[in-house]
């Protein structure tokens, strides 16, 4: 009977201890919820603001072309494309002096996308380059040209740009860079023989349009 009196003194104590320390618990996630919660549309305020201030700082653009378009000329075109070429060029734009680079340097990296069409300009033949001889018929095509050589400004675009740390970035230095590369895609389309492509094209077509007009043969034939 006293071993269990004893027993009842011991964990008498010990429960008291436990429901406190529950209550401490409870006590304590009850205000930390309520500071949360109290603090949350303060962050959620500021985030806001943080937000307007950028946009203020930094306004999406707004465009407004001119509504009246003035043409300047029109011309008759008579031209016959007959090959695109879809070409990349890598050009790099260097400004400042090579030793002091570091601290006056500017130098990108042009990634550059461009289309080259080449064919014959129909509008300089003229009656006197075709004839008809002893059934045949004889046709002499003006030489191929270059048509299009410029740049694809949604696929171009810089890859690398190092700045020097006391000196602001040159605006003109991309625009001299596309500028050249667009100069390089139209060399390098004529290097890789665009030229001579657009001529046989240019034949090939014509001999099936003459053929389909019942001349059975055409004989084309270069310019002295």
């Amino acid at each position: 009977m006293e071993k269990e009196k004893l027993v009842k003194l011991i964990l008498l104590p010990v429960g008291v201890l436990v429901i406190l320390a529950w209550v401490a618990y409870s006590g304590v996630s009850i205000l930390r919820n309520a500071a949360d919660n109290a603090v949350q549309p303060v962050s959620d305020l500021a985030g806001d603001l943080g937000t307007q201030v950028a946009q203020v700082l930094h306004p999406t653009p707004t465009i407004l072309p001119d509504p009246v378009t003035v043409v300047r000329e029109v011309s008759s075109l008579a031209r016959l494309e007959t090959i695109q070429y879809s070409v990349e060029k890598v050009v790099t734009a260097d400004a400042g002096q090579e030793f002091l680079k570091v601290l006056f340097g500017d130098r990108l990296l042009l990634v550059a996308h461009g289309i080259v069409i080449a064919g014959v300009d129909l509008a300089k033949f003229s009656a006197d380059d075709i004839y008809i001889e002893n059934g045949l018929l004889f046709i002499r095509l003006p030489d191929a040209e270059i048509f299009v050589a410029t740049l694809d400004n949604d696929q171009s675009y810089i890859y690398d740009r190092q700045i020097g740390f006391l000196r602001r970035g040159d605006v003109d230095l991309e625009t001299a860079a596309r500028r050249v590369a667009e100069d390089e895609i139209e060399k390098g389309a004529i290097v890789d023989g665009i030229l001579e492509q657009a001529q046989e094209n240019a034949e090939s077509f014509l001999e099936r349009m003459f053929f389909q007009m019942g001349f059975p043969e055409v004989v084309f034939i270069d310019y002295d």
